[in-house]
């Protein structure tokens, strides 16, 4: 949406005092999100200006929106190219189709470019709202992803990161898949290097040895999003997810095998309907046996007109307590995996600016260090490994 308004000559301002119109993005994956993105709209509606709501929140429960701010203008994830006609408009407009036009966001802040290359997924988890807001699968045009990095990577950007709700589902609707498309992204000169976003098991098994050969080059980091979501087979039924836990552990066996340094992050859904004591140990007993870099955990959250919704539901108060344990294995986990790095010397690209004057660089296999003895960005540098916690590494400049 920035990009879009740019072209048409709109400024972006940094705050809504200065703002003419004000353009708020919506998330609807979460209760807790769902219910800060209601405040939010409550708290903009009341300072009079043009008010304009974008995103999941509209997409899924417009009916919600169009209540909490009847005068604002309304524009749906999968219509947000109406977004220049919303900003211009004198009336109020709502835009909630699906839309033709893909333009590649062309904006970036520092050293790292984040590029959508699709919106939507193939999937269909009981569990997701956002399969609701981005109901089809839209590829971007290989051709406006590659041209994006080119102009990323000579306006300076050193990380490219490729997002989608799935990035392994690239293509599937334009006779296209996201190993041409790195392919054709890697022939693009520079020093710079790609992260690939999160990609779902099902799809990533389908074309798991031509992505490794890809990971193998030395401007991609050795990294893989994979959301497992629970580790019991049961549960993944009730979440009508397209694995068994087997296959999942044959997936990660292999991308070890032939990567052995290769970064393994997940998410995973503590207290989904039907995960009784003995599925919740089935989780637990995985992160101990595959040892997770990262853990982006969450606990289930009813969402409206979801299948999962309708489901009976695991008390509030159990979910409180295995997300307690859940968290404590992770970090123990985590740890352990980081203390390794202690005492090593590692590779580091410096991209963005920390807290109190740390610069955070990433390993070739996407850890974050945080480094205080150095400043610059968009840098290879050689960091000594000095401290590790569960989330991160600390490091100093070697000379």
């Amino acid at each position: 949406m920035m990009t879009l308004l740019k072209d048409k000559g709109h400024d972006i301002v940094d705050s809504y005092n200065q703002a003419d119109v004000i353009v708020l993005n919506t998330c609807a994956v979460r209760l807790e999100t769902e219910e800060r993105m209601k405040q939010r709209i409550k708290e903009l509606e009341k300072i009079g200006k043009k008010l304009i709501i974008a995103g999941c929140l509209v997409s899924s429960q417009p009916a919600l929106v169009m209540s909490l701010a009847p005068e604002s203008s309304i524009v749906g994830a999968q219509s947000i190219d109406k977004i220049v006609e919303a900003v211009e408009s004198n009336k109020r407009e709502i835009f909630l189709e699906e839309s033709k036009e893909l333009v590649t966001p062309r904006i970036f802040e520092g050293k790292i470019s984040i590029i959508p290359i699709a919106d939507g997924c193939a999937g269909d988890c009981n569990f997701c709202i956002t399969k609701l807001a981005r109901k089809k699968l839209r590829s971007y045009p290989p051709r406006n992803i590659v041209n994006a990095v080119k102009e990323a990577v000579q306006k300076g950007a050193v990380e490219i990161e490729l997002t989608a709700q799935d990035t392994a589902a690239y293509g599937l609707d334009i006779n296209y898949n996201l190993v041409e498309l790195l392919k054709e992204i890697l022939e693009i000169e520079g020093n710079y290097m790609i992260r690939i976003g999160m990609m779902t098991p099902e799809l990533a098994i389908k074309q798991i040895d031509e992505i490794l050969e890809i990971i193998k080059d030395k401007r991609v980091y050795k990294f893989l999003h994979l959301p497992v979501q629970s580790g019991d087979d049961r549960v993944l039924k009730l979440m009508n997810r397209k694995y068994t836990v087997d296959e999942y552990r044959e997936l990660v066996k292999e991308i070890r095998d032939k990567i052995p340094i290769v970064n393994i992050t997940t998410d995973i859904i503590i207290g989904h309907p039907g995960e009784d004591d003995e599925a919740f140990q089935n989780t637990i007993n995985l992160i101990k046996e595959i040892k997770f870099e990262r853990i982006h955990l969450a606990m289930y959250s009813i969402r409206p007109n979801t299948r999962s919704a309708s489901m009976p539901q695991v008390p509030d108060s159990i979910k409180k307590q295995r997300m307690k344990i859940a968290n404590e294995v992770y970090e123990e986990v985590a740890y352990s995996v980081h203390s390794e790095y202690l005492g090593s010397n590692a590779l580091v690209l410096t991209t963005e600016l920390g807290r109190k004057g740390s610069i955070i660089g990433r390993t070739i296999n996407y850890i974050p260090v945080v480094i205080k003895d150095y400043d610059k960005l968009g840098e290879w540098i050689n960091v000594k490994i000095t401290e590790a916690s569960f989330f991160d590494l600390r490091g100093k400049f070697i000379q």
